[in-house]
């Protein structure tokens, strides 16, 4: 070996490495609560009905909740479908529709009952869900790839 790798050989010491803690002791588990511990699935809170809202917050409300889905099929059904026959909704119609979009805890059930691939529970067929599953069909044949603007 050359002189000058020695001399650095002996220069340079070995540093013992401690092992490094990502914890931290301050931190308390916040997400404790997240899972449900029995079904393991993610905790959803429960749907508050909202009578103090007005009719125009509550179709500003109904639009965007339709638009945000979380899922682009139903973003896409919903947001069209809102964008169509929102605006000229009831009170009834719109308390039937925040009820179709808000209570069921998964939007592939909503997705389903929309299209025909599973049999719509009694508590959710009425006229808002007629007027889906015809929007839906799309007879039509309106271009439907992207959410209509705001």
């Amino acid at each position: 070996m050359n002189v000058l790798v020695k001399s650095l050989i002996s220069i340079v010491k070995p540093v013992s490495l401690r092992p490094i803690s990502i914890t931290c002791i301050y931190c308390k588990d916040d997400f404790q609560d997240v899972i449900h511990p029995e079904s393991q699935e993610p905790n959803i809170p429960l749907y508050v009905k909202r009578n103090e809202e007005s009719k125009d917050v509550k179709k500003a409300r109904l639009l965007y909740q339709s638009r945000k889905r979380g899922m682009l099929e139903n973003g896409l059904l919903l947001s069209t479908f809102a964008k169509k026959y929102l605006c000229d909704f009831n009170d009834k119609q719109l308390q039937l529709y925040d009820h179709l979009i808000n209570l069921p805890t998964n939007d592939w059930d909503i997705f389903y009952w929309a299209t025909g691939a599973k049999p719509t529970p009694p508590e959710f067929d009425n006229e808002v869900m007629d007027l889906l599953k015809k929007h839906i069909k799309n007879e039509d044949r309106q271009a439907r790839i992207m959410q209509p603007e705001l």
